[in-house]
């Protein structure tokens, strides 16, 4: 404005202060742009400015159509769906933060299964009887489908709750293990009548038949029962056993049982199964792990009524090998059989699993029968090729040879295998072996003291197995090693080695190690890949060949 009221008083004409200015800036008086001297172009200044300003434009941080969503503005169902992976003592936590995580922590659909215990993993305090009642009704409602319950809610108040709130509940677990006397159950008019599997732990010093009179009605619907004994609280002292369940009773309200579970129940006898053979001819499933009381005399009568029966447990039982073998295995359809611990003799092994047509997972760990011969009478027979699982743990009269031997032939095919416990079963066996087992998902090795025999190397070269498991089993979940740390040996390579098995084992989820310095490298290593839940020690964990049972997930031993 100013040049030009200076033009005006000039007669239009620039005043010489003027034409310098326009003229270092190559404008000539008409406001066309002039060459500079040797040619240069003043016209790139004004270029240069606006590629400069495309080029800031360009580094400018890309700003997401969703830079602006917080977690509060995802959708409750989504919120529901990432609530619903953790446990009910975080969702609890939750919901002390506002009221809308309060709404969402409280939702009926993340409280479908519930444990009260809280010494197996349940919330941290069972709430008294009252609350419990008002819990049924406002927070677990319809959408409850399991509940454990300590002693101290199994009441007729909290039953009669669970029968008119929940009608989808189908899984019942009553503890009554730390019990010294029961509740009154004189007014229980009500239980749950679409159970499916019904849990009882048991005490040695309550007799439940008074309760269970009151329940039989309402439990014909039970496809699954467990009772689960006190076997691991026995002392070394002999002690009377009582019938605290009287199970020929029980069997006549249970027609349609397909799972049974007896474990470690002390009392239990050939008696009793029989009085189960007779009325349970559908099922499918017998679990009499620690019933030591149970010698086998009742096994073929077992096995020629419950045609459907496949899967049987019997570890560490009395069962007598005259009985073993008396059975008629070749007209059953057992297919997964456990008879660890069991005093079977070579002959009986030998004349059972060759008449046992389609076995496909097989434990005899610690059963001083099963030898070589064992081993070589199941190849020539052909039932080793129907194999997927076995486990030969602490089976010292099997040798190198004939394992290698076995694995050399039918290891592709296996799925998981334990063969902890053989002292002279080191590295050199395992990185020949481990290229066999393609298709391995659960795999056990290692002993857990230090053998001193001269076929055993003092030292254990773990770096050499760990590679080779991460190379030639990538289908691996579950991996126990169970050397003390005395007898490992590694490296400072060996975080390379751990390395390549996180990367390459990618399904792995439990990686059991023994307490010590390379548990401690192993863990760290896992933790800073933010796998945290993976690596875990022999004290706290033991891995077996169980999760590949069909019926798993219907087990229970607690």
């Amino acid at each position: 404005m100013f040049s030009l009221a200076v033009e005006s008083m000039q007669g239009g004409r620039p005043s010489q202060n003027e034409e310098r200015r326009r003229s270092s800036y190559g404008v000539q008086g008409n406001g066309a742009v002039q060459d500079g001297p040797e040619g240069f172009d003043f016209g790139s200044r004004r270029r240069s400015t606006q590629l400069q300003h495309q080029i800031m434009q360009q580094q400018k941080p890309f700003r997401s159509m969703h830079s602006n969503t917080t977690i509060d503005k995802l959708p409750d169902k989504t919120l529901l769906h990432i609530l619903g992976f953790l446990e009910h003592k975080e969702i609890c936590r939750l919901a002390q933060v506002n009221r809308k995580w309060r709404q969402l922590a409280y939702d009926n659909r993340l409280w479908s299964s519930v444990s009260l215990r809280p010494e197996y993993g349940g919330l941290v305090a069972a709430p008294p009887p009252d609350t419990a009642v008002h819990l049924i009704a406002s927070r677990f409602g319809a959408q409850l489908k399991c509940i454990e319950l300590p002693i101290e809610l199994i009441t007729a108040q909290v039953f009669h709750e669970l029968a008119n709130k929940c009608p989808n509940l189908v899984h019942l677990v009553l503890d009554f293990s730390n019990a010294m006397q029961l509740h009154d159950f004189n007014d229980l008019n009500a239980f749950p009548s679409k159970l499916r599997t019904l849990n009882i732990c048991l005490s040695d010093v309550i007799f439940m038949e008074g309760f269970m009179r009151k329940i039989y009605n309402f439990i014909n619907s039970v496809e699954c029962l467990q009772l689960i004994g006190t076997y691991e609280k026995v002392s070394e002292e002999e002690e009377e056993v009582h019938e605290t369940v009287q199970i020929t009773k029980l069997k006549s309200h249970v027609p349609n049982l397909r799972v049974i579970n007896f474990f470690g129940v002390k009392f239990l006898d050939d008696n009793h199964i029989e009085a189960i053979s007779s009325n349970c001819v559908h099922l499918e499933c017998l679990c009499i792990k620690f019933c030591t009381k149970y010698t086998g005399t009742s096994l073929k009568t077992l096995l020629q009524r419950c045609r459907k029966l496949s899967c049987l447990l019997m570890e560490q039982t009395g069962i007598k090998s005259e009985h073993f073998q008396d059975a008629e295995w070749e007209k059953s359809r057992v297919s997964e059989l456990d008879i660890t611990s069991c005093e079977i003799t070579s002959a009986a092994l030998i004349d059972v699993l060759g008449r046992i047509k389609n076995l496909k997972w097989f434990c005899a760990g610690h059963v001083d029968g099963f030898d070589n011969q064992v081993l070589d009478s199941i190849m020539q027979s052909g039932l080793a090729k129907s194999l997927v699982a076995i486990d030969l743990q602490s089976c010292d009269n099997l040798t190198e040879e004939y394992l290698f031997k076995f694995l050399e032939a039918h290891g592709n095919q296996l799925l998981g295998l334990n063969l902890a416990g053989i002292p002279w079963l080191v590295e050199t066996f395992w990185t020949q072996s481990v290229p066999f087992l393609r298709k391995i998902k659960i795999l056990i090795m290692g002993t857990g003291k230090i053998v001193t025999i001269t076929r055993v190397s003092s030292k254990i070269h773990v770096d050499q197995i760990i590679d080779c498991v991460a190379v030639n089993c990538p289908q691996i979940e579950r991996l126990e090693i169970r050397w003390d740390p005395e007898t490992l040996r590694f490296s400072d390579k060996s975080s390379k080695f751990i390395d390549t098995l996180r990367v390459k084992a990618s399904k792995l989820r439990s990686l059991t190690l023994s307490d010590g310095e390379y548990f401690e490298l192993v863990k760290s290593n896992f933790e800073r890949a933010h796998r945290r839940a993976i690596v875990r020690t022999t004290v706290n964990c033991s891995t077996t060949i169980l999760p590949l049972l069909p019926y798993f997930k219907d087990l229970r031993f607690n």
